[in-house]
């Protein structure tokens, strides 16, 4: 039985992820929950996974749920819980779900404790991949990814030289807005944009989909975790998602992962790796489906795609300028401050104010993003 944590149970991947464990319940013994501001369903959670320890975002928050809870759980809050949490003996695998680069610390406690990685923030190898990447090799720790794409590439690498490797290639779905052009963007509102044609996620990442920036943030998250260069990476529009990313080898032979769009499929594998077993999912029909259809990548529809291939290769401190940028801009435009197309404006002002420096600890790069998220607050 594998003892799971996971920071960000509230969440979509989170809900996911205690999806998969209930449908197998003699596999899994879920030790820690934590969660932001969603107390209802944490108690909710706990009740039913009774978990050893819970964490939430605050003091308030972490009273209430002693209320609740039995006093057997131990209620953790704040960043300092979150650690605490991350590090815990009890857990094998540590699912790190939250929602931004506020999950770094949370994920870098868990290396240091020896846990096994089952990576959905991507943020964390966005702003820190070379710090994350390095304590991992150190602590001997596997980060195995839960996002599509990645799980797809590393399930296409199992077994095969990577030094044969030539090209990754990460599909995308084009996100809610891909059959309009960009002056069809102009006044689209927060329901559209959330109105995702393929996955079931959160709504951040759902407006990052549309904008193009998951993507570019995936493309950062493929070079740490897979060791390639920037231009071994490809992005293709592939809008039935069932192709869920692909590699080209030296000999020109191609390798994909295939199935239909549920994330159920790549948590439980992250889960249960390098064991495969049954999901509460859907098979894949081809001869249903009849057509997959692909686009090449049109960088003047999703300029801030190729922000994020120029932040990558800048490296240093821009990818967490952009990302920390991002997360300001999606807030102010699901709260209704700027316009879709904003977006994307204030990624390219905060850019282009910002000196690329060196980024070594994770204190240089909290006075990073602080600097980014102040500037995209005011643009």
């Amino acid at each position: 039985m594998k003892k799971i944590t996971i920071l960000g149970s509230t969440g979509s991947i989170g809900t996911q992820t205690l999806d998969v464990i209930a449908n197998d319940p003699e596999r899994y013994e879920v030790v820690g929950l934590s969660a932001g501001s969603n107390l209802p369903l944490l108690i909710k959670q706990a009740k039913q996974f009774r978990p050893s320890v819970v964490c939430l975002a605050n003091k308030e928050l972490a009273e209430q749920a002693k209320a609740e809870l039995s006093s057997s759980i131990q209620v953790l809050y704040g960043e300092e819980g979150l650690v605490e949490l991350a590090a815990k003996d009890e857990a094998d695998v540590v699912v790190t779900a939250i929602v931004g680069s506020r999950g770094l610390p949370a994920t870098l406690a868990a290396i240091d404790a020896g846990k096994t990685i089952a990576l959905a923030n991507k943020e964390t190898l966005v702003t820190a991949g070379h710090i994350v990447m390095e304590r991992a090799r150190q602590k001997g720790v596997s980060i195995i990814p839960v996002d599509s794409e990645h799980s797809a590439i590393f399930q296409c690498l199992n077994g095969e030289d990577l030094k044969a490797l030539q090209q990754l290639t990460l599909t995308a779905s084009g996100g809610s807005f891909r059959d309009r052009t960009r002056e069809q963007l102009a006044g689209v509102t927060v329901a559209e944009a959330l109105n995702h044609p393929n996955w079931s996620m959160g709504a951040k990442i759902t407006i990052d989909s549309a904008t193009m920036v998951n993507k570019g943030l995936e493309v950062i998250e493929a070079k740490w975790l897979f060791d390639v260069t920037y231009d071994q990476i490809n992005v293709l529009i592939h809008p039935e998602s069932i192709i869920h990313s692909f590699v080209e080898f030296s000999d020109n032979s191609v390798i994909a992962q295939l199935g239909l769009p549920d994330m159920r499929v790549p948590i439980q594998y992250a889960l249960t790796y390098p064991e495969r077993r049954p999901t509460p999912t859907g098979r894949l029909d081809l001869a249903a489906i009849g057509k997959l259809h692909f686009r090449e990548m049109d960088f003047a529809r999703y300029p801030c795609l190729k922000l994020a291939f120029d932040c990558g290769r800048a490296g240093q401190s821009a990818p967490t300028v952009f990302n920390a940028a991002n997360e300001v801009a999606v807030a102010r435009f699901l709260n209704g401050e700027i316009d879709f197309l904003g977006i994307e404006r204030v990624l390219e002002r905060v850019l282009e104010r910002h000196s690329v420096t060196a980024v070594n600890d994770l204190q240089a790069i909290a006075a990073i993003d602080a600097w980014a998220r102040k500037e995209a607050t005011v643009i």
